[in-house]
């Protein structure tokens, strides 16, 4: 690790990166209020967090904007990456990653589904090819995950399954007492009562309007009412909702997250 490595120590934190749609926020081309807010809690990179563990820093997804979020955070070393799913907006920030390899002496390992291991030999084809010169491509090392908890840098991982959609399944991720569930309009009930006793849900609420693979923030509204959480954040949030004026219709101890929210894990 070089003597001059800039990264902020983030033990015992969990930090929203990202908290944005597939498109972010504001959206390219849009004139709409929101889009065209000054407030920075309207600004929206795509969905992502990370977490402080005991052993180092755990990333979960890679979205298209990564290099902007570590830079924002100040965040210059990521340990591990685990997936959600293998949608573009939760994968392709993966080459932003390519500078931890000299940082860590060897791979960055991901924590992944079948079918995200194939989407990232497929899309990142060229990090798994012998001839090319490993300083120049990705260094990665897959390992495999499913629905059994498992240790990782000193911490202890529930996944559970969501559905995104009739015919996609996408992982949450159970950290202690905080949960993650992004990209899903359906919690199955085996995976809801993994769910109790939380002192933070994070929540897909996608926009008011309906969604075939999406909560809508109603919808969200009645399943962290259920869950019960002590606080709950809606995150994968598009631009029709605006921050100050949403919060103010929200329930008690539920709120929008936003960018750079910092939670004690």
């Amino acid at each position: 690790m070089p003597k001059s490595l800039v990264t902020t120590d983030i033990r015992g934190q969990m930090i929203l990166l990202g908290t944005g749609t597939s498109v972010g926020v504001p959206a390219v081309g849009c004139g709409c209020p929101v889009c065209q807010s000054t407030h920075p809690r309207n600004n929206r990179t795509r969905a992502s967090i990370i977490l402080g563990l005991p052993e180092g820093n755990l990333l979960v997804d890679t979205s298209p904007d990564l290099r902007q979020q570590l830079l924002r955070e100040r965040i210059g070393l990521v340990h591990a990456v685990v997936y959600t799913h293998e949608h573009a907006d939760h994968v392709f920030g993966l080459d932003d990653l390519r500078l931890m390899q000299f940082y860590l002496n060897g791979p960055v390992p991901l924590y992944v589904e079948p079918i995200v291991e194939r989407r990232i030999r497929q899309s990142y084809d060229y990090a798994f090819a012998k001839e090319e010169s490993q300083s120049l491509v990705p260094q990665l090392e897959l390992h495999t995950i499913g629905l059994e908890p498992f240790d990782l840098l000193g911490g202890h991982i529930i996944p559970f399954r969501l559905h995104h959609g009739r015919d996609f399944d996408v992982l949450g991720f159970r950290f202690g007492n905080i949960a993650y569930c992004t990209d899903t309009n359906n919690i199955p009930p085996e995976s809801e009562a993994l769910l109790q006793g939380l002192d933070v849900l994070i929540l897909d609420a996608l926009r008011l309007t309906p969604s075939s693979t999406h909560y809508t923030l109603d919808q969200a509204i009645e399943v962290a009412t259920r869950i019960g959480a002590k606080q709950t954040y809606f995150t994968h949030i598009a631009h029709e909702l605006e921050y100050e004026e949403t919060n103010a219709r929200l329930p008690a101890g539920m709120a929008l997250a936003y960018d750079g929210l910092r939670i004690p894990l």
